[in-house]
């Protein structure tokens, strides 16, 4: 009993000196619920929509005051024309137009039935359908309080249409946010862990004090994973197209070229690991939490980036995921072009050059000469 009393003294007092553990033990657990609790929701609120108004008349901007003032939407564009729609979806501006038809007042109180036209961008299908339905909700309401008012029938008919996934398939969001922590986590741990492998046999020495330069080592040793990385994008993009029947609708040059900057981004900050790093535990430890777990919170493949409090909002924007995720969605779901994705091309650009430079300064000092 009193062998195994000091076991339990010896473990305690082995926890309380680990720092990482107790990090995990209570660290995490606190986060998580904190993150889940008050920041991360399926919930839908202040997305920004458009509206094509063409009756302009007091019932359809009453209606527009009414959604305007939910917590659901922000009105952040007013469109003259039907050609003014494709554009507005094309710039990822808005998520939802709503189009009054022309005489709209003029149809519900003579004709006793207006339509108004839903078009949500369905390339996350359940943002999508979650807008159509709050906005359905609100039209309904609407719609009873004006029957308690008056005697006669009055029906607004909402016409919904879903642009980019007709159909809806949970696949075209899956797709693109699997790509992104895939690409992420392989590419980064990896490279990280194979570095932080010679530190520990002390091997580096060795090759450090070889003919090239210390930094084309490290080069070198991320090169086979790009060459690995690139075939899984290749076969991810296989599956995707002939099973899931998922389309590439954008260039397919363009896509790949995307994918291979994004891998050269994670092989940066897999080197960027490791040069912080002196153990594969430790190494594998950082990737994971730092890189994998913000990922799949704040990329916006799981949870919606608009619904977080504005500091998680600016967290997310340094994670390279997140411009990946729009960067896949954008060219292979949406069809467009580099004109829409260079803004996140320039700050995946960024990091990458950030990473590889704060790296090399990271490392010995002879990596540096």
């Amino acid at each position: 009993m009193k062998q195994f009393l000091i076991f339990v003294k010896k473990e305690w007092l082995h926890i309380l000196r680990d720092r990482r553990t107790l990090f995990i033990l209570f660290g995490m657990p606190v986060a998580q619920i904190l993150i889940f609790g008050f920041a991360l929701s399926n919930e839908v609120k202040n997305s920004k929509i458009a509206i094509l108004d063409h009756s302009n008349d007091a019932v359809s901007q009453y209606l527009i005051q009414k959604i305007e003032a939910s917590n659901y939407f922000e009105i952040v564009e007013n469109l003259d024309s039907d050609l003014e729609i494709d554009a507005v979806f094309k710039k990822g501006n808005v998520r939802l137009v709503l189009v009054f038809e022309p005489a709209f007042s003029e149809k519900l109180l003579n004709q006793h039935e207006a339509s108004i036209q839903l078009i949500s961008d369905a390339s996350d299908p359940n943002v999508g359908t979650t807008l159509v339905n709050y906005c359905s909700s609100i039209i309904n309401d609407y719609q009873n309080e004006l029957l308690g008012t008056t005697k006669l029938p009055l029906r607004i008919k909402a016409e919904v249409r879903m642009i980019y996934n007709p159909q809806l398939k949970a696949a075209y969001n899956f797709v693109p946010g699997v790509m992104a922590m895939v690409l992420l986590l392989i590419c980064s741990l990896m490279t990280s862990v194979a570095i932080v492998r010679e530190k520990e046999l002390g091997t580096m020495e060795i090759l450090l004090v070889s003919p090239i330069k210390p930094a084309l080592v490290i080069i070198s040793k991320t090169i086979p994973y790009l060459i690995l990385s690139f075939i899984n994008i290749c076969s991810i993009l296989l599956l995707s197209y002939f099973v899931l029947d998922v389309p590439i609708k954008g260039s397919l040059v363009l896509l790949l070229g995307e994918s291979t900057l994004f891998i050269i981004t994670s092989l940066a900050l897999g080197m960027f690991v490791s040069s912080v790093t002196t153990t594969q535990t430790a190494a594998m430890f950082g990737t994971l939490v730092g890189l994998f777990m913000p990922t799949l919170m704040f990329s916006g493949f799981m949870f919606p980036v608009d619904n977080m409090p504005v500091p998680l909002q600016l967290i997310s924007n340094i994670l390279p995921s997140k411009w990946f995720f729009y960067i896949v969605k954008s060219v292979m779901i949406k069809g467009l072009g580099f004109y829409a994705v260079w803004k996140e091309t320039l700050i995946l650009i960024g990091i990458t050059v950030f990473m590889f430079v704060v790296s090399i300064r990271n490392f010995d000092k002879r990596l540096v000469l």
